[in-house]
């Protein structure tokens, strides 16, 4: 083939192999946006799961503590009797306990209703809006209550129009029942700590009507569509007011997986977007938990950065492939190359022969001609012709020799060339180490999550700890928070080498429950003072905490280390608890003094042998 002819050849494949290039970008930088699609809706998945457990726990932690209220007032004497007598002090006094004990829980109202279902005593008797006199026999959770001894019902408040859940508990028998005690829980605390994510939340009961949710206009809109007979009787039982009971603005929902749907939502102030919706079941409720996460951003990052990786693999093998067909046609053009050279040569070989063989037959001739003329001298001339053929063969075999000599170094310096050509061709190496690479960039880009999180937990064996180190660590941790008001905490140290049983972190967490009690009892007050002192005993070391702040109400101190008992307007109630699990794991005890002067803890640690 003549290099015009590879020539063209060589356009025709250069064309083909830019075609191929084309078709594989495209088609890897689809598949790249596939699977960074995949890889991002994976991400947020156990992202927002994580984040909707949270949402579901704390819930949950709403509901159970008023939970118990109903359970216990159905017991209560005074309860009993008031709704037996009827008598005016009694209900006053009634009325005066569920306002105190509406104040210490999360609880909206607490009220007590007949078994005529009129309510004969509220924790809102005070208010103009006052439960009390207010017929709600019609309520399903004041029959079903009477009916079954407990309910709970979420509905639109007809007195206080707040929408709420009402926990419902019969007083007494089903034969002889003497009424219900309701408590109305509204959760406008934990809506607003939800809207404060950006992403929202939302609870939907078995017909898929939001209850609960962070985005206001969305309150009693439906997941579904609800036939006409069920609105009709929604609407009827006054449950939801007069809400319409629109459908919520989603469209085109395509399920992903078991509890995880992508669909476009329009959410107030905005237009429609595309959301991942993750819905979780909320234990002990038929209600469900819907979460809402926008996927955009994430997809188009996840997809630029899959893309670049898919690049930065492809583009170096499409490089390297074009210099290895760029080497094939450089390779093919020098061996037809030499080809054409090898041939010119050998025809100037045959050439070169012809003419001396002319030259040779013409020589003979000669020869011929003169041998009869030269008798006389045909032993001279027969010498003379032998050294002269011989003279001439030396000559012609030289000349034959330097001609043939360049194209046989030519031939040995083209098969020199060939075998380095086919060591280079070797590739296999290099496609190893690009599949290497392309192996490690694939392992580096997979909770994402992983937020979404949230505390490592694990505990050590006891071992002896320096009960000063402790303090002072306690201390330090309390600085950043109580800045400007440690003057008030006066601590005696105790010299080095006093040593209890426990380790380290549990008991500054302990000191921390105890010093920060004490100093927000203090917030306001003039000359607050927190005494901490430290004495040791021949068993045991002691650790005394005292303040000089209101006390411990004797509501409160009577069940002090009791889940969920607290004062504080934001507390969970857990704190003293924990820190006497710890003091009791380590086989210590906690003691606790209150009056109106000031409260102190005395902690009993074992002392640690040396």
């Amino acid at each position: 083939m003549t290099p015009e002819q590879l020539g063209r050849r060589s356009r025709r494949v250069w064309l083909v192999f830019a075609l191929l290039c084309a078709a594989i970008i495209t088609a890897a930088l689809y598949g790249a946006s596939y699977y960074g699609r995949l890889t991002a809706l994976e991400m947020l998945q156990r992202q927002g799961h994580t984040d909707a457990n949270l949402k579901v726990a704390l819930l949950r932690a709403v509901l159970e503590r008023p939970r118990a209220l109903p359970l216990l007032l159905a017991d209560d004497q005074q309860v009993r009797d008031a709704l037996a007598r009827r008598q005016d002090d009694a209900v006053i006094a009634l009325d005066r306990k569920l306002e105190s004990l509406v104040s210490g829980t999360s609880a909206s109202v607490l009220y007590v209703v007949g078994k005529d279902g009129i309510a004969m005593a509220s924790s809102n008797w005070r208010e103009p809006l006052s439960f009390v006199g207010n017929d709600y026999s019609f309520r399903d959770y004041f029959s079903k209550a009477m009916e079954a001894g407990t309910a709970e019902h979420y509905a639109l408040g007809t007195v206080s129009n707040r929408p709420g859940l009402y926990i419902s508990r019969r007083v007494g028998d089903a034969g002889s029942a003497l009424g219900v005690v309701v408590v109305k829980m509204e959760f406008d605390q934990l809506e607003a700590d939800w809207s404060e994510t950006g992403r929202p939340a939302y609870v939907i009961d078995e017909r898929g009507i939001v209850l609960i949710t962070s985005l206001p206009s969305w309150r009693f809109m439906a997941a579904g569509p609800l036939s006409r007979e069920e609105a009709a009787a929604i609407r009827k039982s006054l449950q939801f007011g007069a809400a319409p009971l629109s459908q919520l603005p989603i469209s085109r929902p395509e399920p992903i997986g078991p509890d995880a749907t992508i669909m476009r939502a329009v959410l107030p102030g905005s237009s429609a977007a595309e959301y991942l919706q993750l819905t979780t079941a909320i234990p002990s409720t038929p209600w469900r938990l819907g979460y809402l996460i926008p996927t955009d951003q994430a997809i188009a990052s996840s997809v630029r950065e899959t893309r670049f990786l898919t690049l930065t693999v492809l583009l170096p093998i499409l490089a390297f492939a074009a210099f290895l067909l760029r080497r094939r046609d450089v390779s093919a053009m020098q061996i037809a190359v030499s080809r054409i050279a090898r041939e010119e040569l050998e025809r100037r070989v045959l050439e070169r022969t012809e003419d001396l063989s002319r030259a040779r037959d013409r020589l003979e001739a000669e020869i011929a001609d003169h041998r009869t003329t030269e008798a006389k001298l045909q032993g001279v001339q027969q010498d003379l012709v032998q050294a002269n053929r011989l003279a001439i063969l030396g000559q012609v075999a030289a000349g034959v020799a330097h001609e043939i000599n360049q194209p046989l170094a030519t031939i040995r310096a083209y098969a020199e060339n060939a075998s380095v050509f086919l060591k280079r061709q070797q590739t296999e190496p290099v496609k190893e180490n690009l599949s290497s690479i392309a192996a490690l960039t694939e392992r580096i880009g997979t909770i994402t999550e992983e937020l979404k999180a949230f505390a490592r937990k694990g505990r050590t064996a006891p071992e002896p700890v320096d009960m000063r180190s402790v303090i002072e660590g306690a201390v330090v941790l309390l600085r950043s928070r109580f800045a400007g008001r440690l003057d008030a905490l006066k601590i005696e140290l105790p010299p080095t080498g006093v040593n209890v049983v426990g380790t380290r972190i549990r008991l500054e967490q302990v000191l921390i429950n105890l010093f920060q009690n004490a100093l927000e009892a203090l917030e306001g007050r003039d000359h607050a003072k927190v005494e901490v002192s430290v004495q040791e005993t021949s068993d045991d070391v002691e650790i005394i905490v005292s303040d000089n702040g209101p006390g411990i109400p004797a509501a409160i101190l009577d069940s002090l280390f009791t889940p969920f008992n607290t004062s504080k307007e934001k507390g969970l109630g857990l704190g003293l608890v924990i820190s006497k699990d710890i003091v009791v794991d380590y086989g210590g005890s906690i003691e606790v003094e209150s009056s109106s002067r000031g409260t102190r803890f005395t902690i009993h640690l074992r002392k640690a042998t040396t």
